[in-house]
C-alpha cells in the first residue's frame, strides 16, 4: 500500500518544487524590471532604498513610493518624485521606459508623478491591459496622445495634467466606457471639443483648464454622473453650456462666454463652487445663487450681470467667499453677507450698490452700460427702434408740412395787404381770392396731418 501512494506523493514535491522556482523566477523578474525602472528614471529619491535584496511586494509605503502586489504579482505601481523644474537627461529614452513598464502586466494602476518624463508617449504603453488608473502629471510629455488607449477599456481614470501635450482633443474617448476621471489641465491642447464627449455616460471629473480650447461646447446634459468641470482659462464660448443637475464644481472663469446665467442654475443643489467671473456674460444675477443649499464660494466678477440686490436676500449661512465685482448691480448690501464678513471673503467694488465702500460707480453708470451691452432681447430693440425712428420721420415730415404752409399763408396775406394798399377798390376780391386758397391749402394740410396719423397707427399695430 505504502508503494502505491509513493508516486502521489513524488508528484506533489515535484510540483511545490516546480511551484516555488517559478515563483522565484518571476520574483526576480520583477525585481529586475523594477531595478531597471529604477536606472532609467535616474535613481529618484523615491527609490533611493530599491536594491537586489529588496523585497518589493512587502516594503513600506510612504506618500512618495508605493507597491501593491496580488500574489507576488505587482497591480499598483506609485512612484512620485520631487518637483522638477527640468526634464531628465537626453540620454533617456522613454521608448525603452515604456518598453520596460510592459513587462508588468498585471499593473491596474501606474502612477509616475513629477519624475522628469520627457517625449511623446508610445502608443505600446496599451499593452498595459489591465489599466485602470494613470497617472502621469508634472512630467515633460509633448505630441499627442496615443489612440491605442482606446482599447483599455478597463481605463477609469486617465490623467495627464501639467505637462505639454498638445494638438487637438483625443475624439475617441467615447470608446472608454469605464472613464470616470479626465483630467488634462496645464497642457497646450488646442481646438475644439467633440460632440461625442456628451456621450461618455460614467464621467464624473472633466478638468481641461489651462489650456487653448475654444468654441461651442458640446451638450454636457446628458452627462448625468458629472460632478466636477473645470474649463477655466481657455476661450469656450459664446453660450453657456448645458449641464445636468449634480455638478458640485463648476469652473468657467476666463472664457468667452456672452450668454446670460440659466435659470436652472439656481436649482443644482449639490452646487458648492461656481466660478463663471472674467467672461462676457450679461442680463440679470440670479440672487437665488446665494441660498442653494450646498454653496460655499461663488465668483460672477468681470461680468456686465446686471439686477437689483435688497437686504433681505437669504444666503447660505456656510458661503465663504462671495465676489459679486465689476458688474451692474445695483441696491443694497444682503445683510447676510455682510454681517458675518470677519468670517466671509465678500469683494463687491465696482458696482453701484448704496454703499460708499469699495469703490462704487455713480448709478446712471449701471442703466447705460446694461442698455449698451443689450440686456434687451436683439429681435425687440431692433423693432424699437425702427418703430421710434420711423414715428419720428413720420411726426417730422407732418410738422414740417404744416410749418410750410403756415409760411405760405404768411406770404400770401402779406402780398395781399400790399395790394389793399395800392389797389383798395379790389379789397373784397383779393380777400376773398386769398382766403379761399389759404382755405383750401388749410385743408389739405388737415387731411395730410389726418393721413399721416393714420398711416402711424397702422405702423404701430403692424409691430
Amino acid at each position: 500500500m505504502a508503494n502505491r501512494h509513493h508516486p502521489s506523493v513524488f508528484l506533489v514535491l515535484v510540483t511545490f518544487l516546480l511551484s516555488i522556482c517559478y515563483s522565484e523566477q518571476l520574483q526576480s523578474s520583477t525585481s529586475q524590471t523594477l531595478l531597471r525602472i529604477q536606472q532609467l528614471l535616474n535613481f529618484p529619491s523615491a527609490l533611493s532604498n530599491w536594491s537586489n535584496d529588496t523585497d518589493f511586494c512587502n516594503t513600506d509605503s510612504n506618500s512618495s513610493l508605493s507597491v501593491v502586489c496580488y500574489e507576488d504579482t505587482i497591480t499598483q505601481l506609485h512612484i512620485i518624485g520631487e518637483r522638477r523644474d527640468s526634464p531628465l537627461s537626453r540620454n533617456f529614452s522613454i521608448n525603452s521606459f515604456v518598453t520596460t513598464l510592459v513587462r508588468l502586466p498585471s499593473l491596474k494602476v501606474l502612477t509616475l508623478v513629477s519624475l522628469g518624463i520627457w517625449g511623446p508617449l508610445p502608443g505600446k504603453i496599451a499593452r498595459l491591459s489591465s489599466l485602470e488608473i494613470v497617472n502621469m502629471s508634472s512630467n515633460f510629455l509633448y505630441g499627442s496622445i496615443p489612440q491605442e488607449l482606446s482599447s483599455l477599456t478597463n481605463l477609469q481614470t486617465l490623467i495627464f495634467d501639467n505637462n505639454m501635450l498638445a494638438e487637438t482633443f483625443p475624439p475617441w474617448l467615447d470608446s472608454l466606457p469605464a472613464l470616470t476621471v479626465l483630467s488634462l489641465k496645464n497642457n497646450k491642447f488646442n481646438g475644439t471639443l467633440p460632440s461625442s464627449l456628451g456621450n461618455v455616460e460614467n464621467l464624473r471629473a472633466l478638468s481641461l483648464s489651462h489650456n487653448h480650447f475654444y468654441g461651442v461646447l458640446p451638450d454636457f446634459s446628458r452627462l448625468t454622473n458629472l460632478q466636477v468641470l473645470e474649463l477655466d482659462d481657455n476661450a469656450f464660448g459664446p453660450q453657456f453650456p448645458k449641464l445636468g443637475n449634480k455638478l458640485v464644481t463648476l469652473v468657467l472663469r476666463n472664457n468667452r462666454f456672452r450668454d446670460g446665467i440659466p435659470a436652472e442654475l439656481s436649482s443644482y443643489y449639490q452646487l458648492e463652487r461656481l466660478d463663471i467671473s472674467s467672461n462676457a456674460l450679461v442680463g440679470p444675477f440670479q440672487p437665488g445663487l446665494l441660498s442653494l443649499p450646498s454653496i460655499t464660494y461663488l465668483n460672477i466678477s468681470g461680468n456686465k450681470l446686471s439686477g437689483m440686490l435688497f437686504e433681505n436676500l437669504s444666503c447660505n449661512s456656510e458661503l465663504n467667499v462671495v465676489d459679486l465685482s465689476s458688474n451692474l448691480l445695483t441696491g443694497s448690501l444682503p445683510k447676510c453677507l455682510v454681517s458675518n464678513s470677519s468670517d466671509r471673503t465678500f469683494l463687491y467694488a465696482r458696482n453701484c450698490l448704496d454703499t460708499a465702500n469699495q469703490n462704487q460707480q455713480p448709478q446712471p453708470f449701471c442703466h447705460t452700460e446694461a442698455l449698451a451691452v443689450g440686456i434687451l432681447p436683439e429681435t425687440k430693440k431692433h423693432r424699437q427702434v425702427s418703430k421710434v425712428v420711423l414715428s419720428l420721420g413720420i411726426v417730422g415730415g407732418t410738422i414740417g408740412g404744416v410749418a410750410l404752409l403756415l409760411l405760405i399763408f404768411f406770404i400770401v396775406r402779406r402780398g395781399n395787404a400790399r395790394i389793399k394798399m395800392k389797389n383798395p377798390p379790389t379789397r373784397l376780391i383779393s380777400e376773398n381770392a386769398a382766403s379761399g386758397y389759404t382755405s383750401k391749402l388749410l385743408s389739405d394740410a388737415s387731411k395730410s396731418l389726418s393721413l399721416s396719423l393714420s398711416l402711424f397707427i397702422y405702423i404701430d399695430w403692424q409691430y
